[in-house]
């Protein structure tokens, strides 16, 4: 399994499991998707990065995961509460491993906010920063 896909499963895995989240958007409304319109609200799993970390062993990257927030209000408010709810649930703690994958060093690098162009949808992006160790390679 790539970097990528195993840090956006885990980043999944801990939304989903994380009732401060869950409670601005249901579950089954944070996925991976490409289409428009977005399901409101809705944190969208998008563009990933891996870049090598420069150790030795060529095992460890740092993955720069984004997460699109899509809803439907005048204002910014509710999306600027589901990107702090997702930044508490990052910062909680270590991501669980994933299919030979181990992550350390999850944080919250950037948010922005953004008026959509229709008047009606807010968007916001979190840019979130992951070491990630192939356990297999160590």
């Amino acid at each position: 399994m790539s970097p990528e896909l195993a840090t956006q499963t885990a980043i999944r895995l801990r939304l989903v499991a994380t009732p401060a989240v869950v409670a601005l958007v249901p579950a089954a409304s944070i996925l991976d998707r490409h289409a428009r319109p977005a399901p409101d609200p809705s944190v969208i799993l998008g563009e990933d990065i891996a870049v090598d970390d420069g150790r030795l062993s060529r095992a460890v990257l740092r993955v720069f995961s984004t997460l699109h927030i899509w809803r439907r209000e005048p204002g910014l408010a509710g999306t600027k509460a589901i990107a702090g709810a997702i930044r508490d649930a990052v910062h909680a703690g270590r991501l669980p491993d994933h299919e030979g994958w181990q992550f350390g060093d999850c944080y919250v690098s950037s948010t922005r906010f953004l008026r959509d162009p229709d008047g009606e949808t807010a968007h916001g992006i979190v840019t979130i920063e992951t070491i990630a160790v192939d356990k297999g390679s160590t």
